[in-house]
């Protein structure tokens, strides 16, 4: 132990030294110098598709708005292109970046054009595809130069033996023939060499930086999804205490009444089997029929919290069964690759309860229809349609509000398009991430 006087101060502790040749041998480096050098390949590749792309939206818009089915189709390549781009960072750099989801999709073109034109994510993710291709020619020049450069000089007395120089100049670089020439090269592409895996992190990092910036989720749709989210949070909270409350009414004057009424009827018959035992029939029928209204009872209570057959079957049964009793004739699509969890399911399904019921109750709707579906283990996707009067507005109403709290609840999004006159669109997308992982 060493103690210092007060006028005397200890070094201060170093850190581990980085080791250059750990550094240059580690396969994170030339995992990163694979990744710059693909940059400027599919960098000129997204350039030119999207660049394509919009050009086309462009020259045909005035064609009878031919344009626009382009510029879905430009916006979907997009996206696409950016899944491939996320999935290289992923695998060569293993660094997650979040996608910032695409807006739902609609029924009419132009609204649908609309909504993806204002999208600030649709034009962060083009414009990470213009920049690629300098950004790219920038980080791989600077890579392939580094790296070739380093092994040619590294191997400049085995160039040199292999092909003898008789001049001052081999490979155009000067006094190559040379022994002390050589050692010297050789010397300069083993510093350059070794300082390569320094370059390489800071031009991966530029790079990442970039990416994150542009592909990654909108910095304000962010906050104010967090901000949305502490929000529901202490409305779910609310309403928890209000279905707590609602439960205990029902309990303490509904099913605990039946049952004291119960016990009544059942002292009654034994005070009069004691006097007459052939007279407790009618008692003993009444108890029965009060002890299966009871169980009845019992049994709202519990499809109410939770449906046993959504544990048992999952999501396309609880859902049919819901179908089935709405007044609307409901049209059921599941398509679901992987059963997700059962916070998941639950959330699902008392999404399509609520919405059907607003469906018969304010829609005036002759027809709604419910598409479940699930890609592998991505996201759970419900959309719900009716041909009803429209105008449903979240901010008017507790009905969609306590919906958008129950989706929050997973860091889910609710989305409803009910113009004046219809159609009602209701998407709903719950992720399926590791917090709610599949049974």
């Amino acid at each position: 132990m060493v103690i210092a006087s007060p006028t005397e101060r200890l070094p201060p502790a170093r850190g581990p030294q980085p080791d250059p040749l750990r550094a240059l041998l580690a396969p994170s480096t030339w995992l990163t110098a694979a990744h710059l050098l693909l940059d400027v390949v599919l960098g000129a590749a997204y350039a030119f598709t999207l660049g394509l792309g919009l050009f086309l939206t462009v020259v045909l818009l005035p064609v009878a708005l031919l344009g626009l089915p382009v510029w879905i189709v430009t916006t979907w390549v997009s996206a696409a292109m950016a899944r491939i781009e996320r999935a290289r960072y992923r695998l060569l750099l293993g660094v997650e970046i979040e996608a910032q989801p695409m807006p739902p999709a609609q029924r009419n073109p132009l609204r649908y054009g609309a909504a993806l034109w204002q999208d600030p994510g649709v034009r962060r993710r083009a414009a990470h595809q213009l920049v690629a291709a300098p950004l790219g020619l920038l980080t791989a020049g600077i890579t392939y130069t580094l790296l070739v450069g380093a092994l040619t000089l590294l191997s400049m007395p085995l160039l040199t033996w292999v092909a003898p120089s008789t001049g001052t100049t081999v490979y155009a670089i000067p006094f190559a023939d040379t022994g002390g020439g050589r050692a010297l090269l050789a010397g300069l592409g083993l510093v350059l060499l070794l300082v390569a895996p320094a370059v390489l992190r800071g031009l991966g990092t530029l790079d990442v930086t970039v990416a994150r910036a542009l592909l990654g989720p909108v910095p304000e749709e962010l906050a104010r999804r967090v901000d949305e989210l502490e929000r529901s949070r202490a409305r779910v909270v609310d309403a928890g205490e209000v279905e707590r409350r609602k439960l205990e009414r029902d309990l303490h004057d509904g099913t605990q009444q039946r049952l004291v009424a119960l016990g009544m009827t059942l002292g009654r018959a034994k005070t009069r089997y004691k006097q007459d035992p052939t007279a407790i029939g009618p008692l003993l029928d009444d108890a029965h029929q009060q002890a299966k209204d009871a169980v009845t009872e019992l049994r709202g209570l519990i499809r109410g919290l939770h449906p046993p057959v959504l544990s048992d079957r999952g999501l396309d049964a609880a859902l049919s069964a819901i179908a089935v009793r709405c007044p609307v004739p409901v049209q059921l699509s599941v398509d679901i690759d992987e059963r997700p969890s059962s916070t998941v399911e639950a959330i699902g399904y008392f999404v399509v309860a609520e919405a059907l019921t607003n469906v018969a109750r304010h829609s005036r709707a002759a027809h709604a229809s419910v598409t479940v579906r699930r890609e592998g283990s991505g996201s759970v996707w419900i959309t719900i349609v009716d041909d009803g009067v429209g105008g449903a507005d979240p901010d008017r109403g507790t009905g969609l509000r306590g919906l958008a709290d129950r989706v929050s609840g997973v860091d889910g999004q609710l989305r409803v398009d009910s113009p004046v006159g219809g159609p009602t669109v209701l998407t709903v997308e719950l992720p399926c991430g590791p917090g709610t992982e599949a049974r």
